[in-house]
């Protein structure tokens, strides 16, 4: 078979796969809406309805009646300290009803809820009342506060992330049968595909704003915390606030993956060089101690920028774009190896890189590297 027939059938398959490999990061980069998002206080009230108060009414029949505090949360500003701490200002309020209340509704110097995730402390960051509202029969207070949270966030799809910040938040008076519900009329829409409760103007930098929404998780300890009958041992619905951002792909792109593919290029065009034709030779310069210490060189550039890579993920799991730097030291390695061997004109098994001038291994080469790429996608999918 002539080497035009060769090239064409590595052409057309490699269009192929990288059609494929493209369509499957457009599905890496979708944000699937979470199924336990609640959209309005009639959802929330159902919810903890069938999920808390009729199971605890089960078990203690004689339990205090569930106290519910409308809350609602506003962040201005976000960002990322490190890997696994996020810093956050804006405002809290609460709703307390006169006669519904007046027992667990906050004074002067208090705090109406606890923020059990913050790492930062001291009187200098503390949540400070700023407004006391009376609006007929209840009277909102808000709070401005400012703080870092420790999350364990998810990188093993990096650069195609999404990161599901969350305000975790207690009441005051947790010793009791109070739980915090969504403040829901103070927002304009609050809807599955709604973005409410953050500054629209909100610099990220290397992320865009892709959704937020209330929703419950259930705690449970193994303490009571010293508190007789304390309730919320087993189960204790806790408001949780979630703001979803979607990272940039571009700015990964162009940092980590397109130095990447220079590299898989360069190496490609150093493996074309590799000829038995003396005169092909000479005139491209090939000599296997030359594309040796090519390869040294490309070598040392993907280690470097691996390095500054992993140094972000400090104590992560190996993230998605990081097999693709493992994937090139093995493309670095057969590379080298399959020109020491048609140098030296390998025999047995090897041979068959000496067929048509090592057509085999050059045609090959972007195939197998887009293959490579989509086994590794659909792995981490």
């Amino acid at each position: 078979m002539k080497q035009t027939y060769w090239w064409l059938i590595s052409a057309v398959v490699s269009t192929i796969l990288v059609i494929i490999l493209v369509n499957l990061w457009m599905k890496m980069n979708q944000y699937e809406v979470e199924p336990t998002q609640l959209v309005s206080e009639q959802a929330a009230n159902d919810y903890l309805k069938n999920h808390w108060e009729d199971r605890l009414y089960d078990s203690m029949p004689d339990a205090e009646k569930t106290i519910k505090v409308k809350t609602g949360i506003f962040i201005q500003s976000l960002q990322f300290f490190n890997s696994s701490e996020v810093n956050l200002t804006g405002y809290i309020w609460q709703r307390y009803r006169d006669g519904v209340h007046d027992a667990v509704k906050p004074g002067k110097t208090e705090i109406g809820f606890i923020l059990p995730e913050q790492v930062n402390s001291g009187s200098d960051i503390e949540p400070r009342e700023v407004y006391r509202v009376r609006n007929g029969d209840e009277e909102v207070i808000g709070w401005y506060f400012e703080a870092t949270l420790k999350q364990p966030f998810d990188y093993s799809h990096y650069p195609f992330d999404h990161k599901t910040v969350w305000v975790r938040m207690w009441p005051k008076e947790f010793s009791r049968n109070t739980v915090l519900v969504p403040d829901y009329e103070a927002y304009k829409a609050t809807g599955l595909s709604d973005i409410f409760g953050i500054e629209e103007n909100i610099v990220l930098g290397t992320w865009t704003r892709a959704n937020t929404y209330f929703d419950y998780k259930f705690s449970s300890y193994d303490t009571d915390f010293g508190i007789a009958d304390y309730i919320g041992q087993e189960g204790f619905p806790e408001l949780h606030y979630n703001f979803v951002v979607k990272r940039k792909f571009e700015n990964a792109f162009i940092v980590y993956l397109l130095p990447l593919f220079l590299v898989a290029t360069l190496l490609f065009a150093a493996l074309l060089t590799v000829s038995s034709n003396e005169a092909l030779s000479s005139k491209l310069g090939f000599n296997t101690s030359g594309f040796i210490g090519a390869s040294s060189a490309l070598f040392f550039v993907v280690m470097l920028a691996h390095i500054q890579l992993r140094e972000q993920f400090a104590g992560a799991s190996i993230v998605y774009i990081e097999y693709f730097y493992i994937l090139m030291y093995g493309l670095l390695v057969v590379a080298t190896a399959n020109t020491y061997l048609f140098s030296i004109k390998a025999q047995g098994w090897a041979k068959i890189i000496l067929y048509n001038d090592n057509i085999i291994p050059k045609v090959a080469y972007w195939p197998v590297v887009l293959g490579s790429l989509i086994l590794i996608t659909l792995l981490v999918l």
